[in-house]
């Protein structure tokens, strides 16, 4: 059984996110070569990073704050915002108690409100589970595309045990 509205709702407003909709439609991705992924895409094929001076590791001291400025430069820089500071944000759609379901990831519309952080808030739908690798903290890794369908960021964590966003605008 996935989560309802208003569960994922209730999940996410830690973090400063207000849930607007569930997107049902095909949610349109910026185009990036065949065999490219976020992640092994090349500047030349759009991809944007954090600053050097942004990456953290995941067991640093000003990790979160390093993360949260980054997202919110790079999210600004890039156009992930409407007019509304609203985007979409890709979501795991299991309750945290649950058995994984083939079909259980899903788009959702939020408004980034004014207190937000993406986190200290912990909020289980942004955490990543490969850091667990490397630390027992709290360390995001999250999915974001604009409504327009025309830039998407992921928060990511690497081999080495560092965090950083990167940017695919094409």
């Amino acid at each position: 059984m996935t989560l309802t509205d208003t569960e994922i709702a209730a999940l996410i407003a830690p973090a400063g996110l207000h849930f607007v909709q569930r997107r049902w439609d095909e949610v349109p991705l910026p185009p990036l070569p065949e065999g490219y992924s976020p992640a092994s895409a090349r500047p030349e094929h759009g991809r944007f990073d954090s600053h050097p001076d942004e990456i953290a590791d995941v067991d640093a001291p000003d990790m979160a704050d390093k993360v949260n400025a980054s997202w919110y430069r790079m999210a600004t820089q890039y156009g992930l915002f409407n007019q509304d500071r609203e985007f979409l944000l890709g979501v795991d759609t299991h309750p945290t108690d649950g058995e994984p379901e083939e079909d259980g990831w899903a788009w959702v519309q939020v408004r980034l409100l004014d207190d937000w952080d993406l986190v200290t808030s912990e909020v289980t739908q942004l955490r990543s589970g490969f850091a667990t690798l490397f630390t027992t903290r709290f360390v995001p890794e999250f999915t974001a595309v604009s409504l327009d369908g025309r830039m998407m960021m992921n928060t990511t964590v690497w081999g080495n045990g560092t965090v950083s966003t990167i940017a695919i605008r094409p």
